[in-house]
């Protein structure tokens, strides 16, 4: 009786580890998450700053392998834009539903840093490169490009992580 009771208990606590390992593994990446830009702190130069914007990022194809993306933005003109992509971290082209690019590139050196590449018509038109910051609290983005009317511009763009309940 015993030695079931001690199998059983086993039993669980190896259950237990398996199933939330995984979980854990993605609570523990410091990009998934919602960040709000911090309009104020943030760059902008030769291109308007936005009057807000929300990014959530999801684990997509396995944890730690790529991003599912939904930014919510409210433009300088108080237009509501939605960009939404689904990549993995591996140099490949993956579909952008945005403005102004139709794919997308990343890669991702270490947990704490990403780069992605966004192309127009098979034409790189910006790249980003983003820090997270070793509290996990603060996410700023490097940005340069180039706009549809050939005007280059450059933005250092400030998240912080929000807690969600």
């Amino acid at each position: 009786m015993r030695d079931n009771i001690r199998g059983s208990i086993v039993a669980l606590i190896v259950f237990g580890a398996l199933s939330t390992g995984p979980i854990l593994r993605a609570q523990g990446d410091p990009l998934i998450g919602h960040w709000m830009l911090n309009v104020a702190k943030s760059k902008y130069q030769s291109v308007p700053a936005p009057k807000s914007e929300m990014r959530v990022y999801e684990a997509f194809g396995g944890t730690g392998k790529g991003i599912k993306a939904t930014f919510d933005r409210v433009d300088a003109a108080g237009k509501k834009v939605t960009i939404t992509f689904s990549a993995m971290y591996d140099g490949k082209e993956y579909k952008y539903n945005g403005p102004d690019a139709d794919t997308i590139v990343l890669t991702r050196p270490n947990p704490n840093t990403l780069d992605a590449s966004l192309k127009q018509n098979g034409k790189v038109v910006q790249t980003t490169h983003s820090v997270i910051s070793a509290d996990g609290k603060t996410r700023t983005q490097m940005v340069s490009g180039t706009d549809a009317q050939g005007q280059k511009y450059t933005v250092t763009a400030v998240f912080e992580k929000q807690t969600t309940s």
